[in-house]
């Protein structure tokens, strides 16, 4: 594991070190914040001092075992409760064996109404004061691919606008992701179901991966994410809408809380023309393997050799 440290943020306040930087400001104090480990007494972030020491030394994620990861399910729970005043269950659903997930949409069908945008929001706990959004519907003008002018700020009275069509863009779970070879400290990575996951504890706020990233499909948190406690999505996974915190990046990760015990993702299910498809890619008798056997497909940027695993199509 890299052991790189960072410089200053745009914003003036230090990057995030996470727990080198902590350490060091603890590490005078450790042993008497030991003898205190076991009391229930609110102490950094909203934890208690037995809770927030063990995140500090707590391993990567990919090198926790089974214990450690329930034991770390079982924190991020009870920070929920105590910091944001929320009670959560916090799974931690492994890939499906023979399941490696892959995602479709018909331009043709796609109107532009941004369902798909405001349910993904709720589903995955996005701050709803930030402009984190993991969806950008771009408006378009017809016969034309130039992602850089496409505009995800139109605002009509009615949509679809005359002489435009919509091209949703999110995260393409790349099959060779340049975000996962820029991170310095392996906090992102591809599972074995084909999607591209990231380790919020683990991540320190660099922002390489959003530089890599060819698809603008990573954000960082800016600010501490705002939601407030009745909206917050209770049934949440440790790689995916678990609660963030300020100074992370985060991305789609095809709803894992769902797309892991069989439902779809919430986007889909928002859709009001049926213009998204998702499924198995490896089952050839799912519908998505029957649209790119069966339709004119394309990705965007097919040129870079990342291998998107999002396609569009047209009828």
């Amino acid at each position: 594991m890299s052991d790189k440290t960072h410089g200053d943020r745009s914003d003036g306040e230090p990057a995030i070190g996470g727990r080198r930087e902590f350490l060091k400001k603890l590490g005078a104090g450790a042993a008497a914040a030991a003898t205190v480990a076991a009391a229930p007494v609110p102490a950094w972030d909203g934890q208690t001092f037995k809770d927030a020491f063990a995140d500090l030394f707590r391993k990567h994620y990919q090198k926790m075992s089974p214990e450690e990861i329930d034991a770390a399910l079982r924190r991020i729970e009870r920070k929920a409760a105590s910091r944001l005043g929320v009670s959560i269950e916090c799974s931690n659903t492994p890939p499906i064996d023979g399941v490696v997930f892959g995602y479709a949409i018909n331009i043709d069908v796609c109107k532009g109404y941004r369902d798909c945008v405001t349910a993904c929001v709720k589903e995955n706990n996005l701050g709803r004061d930030s402009q984190v959004q993991y969806i950008r519907v771009l408006e378009m003008e017809q016969g034309t691919l130039d992602l850089e002018h496409g505009d995800h700020y139109y605002d009509h009275e009615t949509v679809p606008a005359e002489g435009k069509y919509y091209l949703p863009v999110q995260c393409m779970q790349c099959d060779d992701p340049p975000c996962v070879k820029a991170c310095p400290v392996e906090a992102t990575w591809m599972e074995p179901d084909g999607v591209v996951v990231v380790d919020y504890d683990w991540c320190i706020g660099c922002r390489y991966c959003m530089t890599a990233c060819p698809y603008w499909a990573r954000h960082f948190n800016w600010t501490e994410p705002e939601i407030p406690a009745e909206e917050f999505n209770p049934n949440t996974h440790y790689l995916g809408n678990r609660p963030r915190t300020k100074g992370v990046v985060e991305k789609c990760h095809f709803c894992l809380q769902r797309t892991r015990v069989g439902r779809q993702p919430a986007c889909l299910e928002a859709c009001p023309t049926g213009a998204r498809v998702f499924g198995n890619l490896l089952d050839p008798q799912s519908e998505i393997r029957w649209i790119l056997q069966n339709k004119t497909v394309f990705r965007l940027k097919e040129e870079l050799g990342t291998e998107p695993k999002f396609w569009y199509y047209t009828d």
